[in-house]
């Protein structure tokens, strides 16, 4: 499927980064199977993925956790993190289903963060994502991080520039709810919601989804009872 890409527009240059061939020989053909999709690089470590992408500029690097040099979320930080001028996106993909892993690639500014088993669907998917500018999660992983966020800052109210719709949004979006879900239970348009999420990054300085989410729990404005099962 080509999801909301057009296939006849420019094809989102990927670079993959692990230190197994099997690996990125595997996220190559998965990725080469996509008409929007072109994968223009590979390294075989976290110093040769800085590299080849501050050379190359892809607009997503998949970058595995474990890696000779320098591991994933050096690289994330490297290429992403604050202070960096004109960041890369990235894309963390590991065996590893471990929460400190994802709360600090994320935090590192990581927009995405897969298990190596979670299928080519989600991995094509969570690529479009994140040249979209937007974040993507394995669910595995969503539930348990976002209740990780809540016990990071003390749970007290924070000046915000939102107004109230713009708060029923991030609190949805805070507990995983999808675009569409968002729709449902708010009884408006996907281009509202879109409306709704673009204003929200611009307000809060904010790239994605998920760091919409961290700012919510972060602020106390979520609470685990609203959290949905996993």
């Amino acid at each position: 499927m080509s999801g909301d890409s057009d296939r006849n527009g420019p094809r989102t240059r990927v670079l993959i980064a692990d230190d197994q061939e099997m690996v990125r020989t595997g996220f190559r053909l998965i990725l080469g199977t996509q008409p929007d999709l072109e994968v223009i690089g590979e390294a075989a470590d976290g110093a040769e993925c800085v590299e080849l992408a501050r050379r190359m500029r892809p607009d997503v690097c998949l970058v595995d956790i474990r890696m000779p040099r320098l591991d994933g979320l050096e690289v994330t930080r490297a290429l992403a993190g604050p202070g960096v001028t004109d960041p890369i996106r990235v894309v963390v993909v590991t065996t590893f289903d471990q929460d400190d892993y994802a709360y600090t690639a994320l935090r590192n500014g990581a927009c995405g963060f897969l298990l190596k088993d979670a299928g080519s669907t989600l991995l094509i998917e969570a690529v479009r994502s994140a040249a979209r500018g937007d974040a993507l999660i394995s669910p595995a992983v969503t539930v348990r991080l976002l209740k990780h966020l809540a016990g990071q800052h003390p749970s007290a109210a924070v000046p915000h520039p939102l107004s109230e719709r713009e708060l029923d949004v991030v609190r949805l979006v805070a507990v995983g709810r999808t675009n569409q879900e968002v729709c449902g239970e708010l009884f408006v348009s996907l281009g509202t919601v879109k409306t709704h999420l673009a204003n929200i990054k611009d307000k809060l300085g904010v790239r994605n989804r998920v760091e919409i989410a961290a700012w919510a729990w972060d602020s106390g404005l979520v609470h685990d009872r609203q959290t949905p099962p996993a």
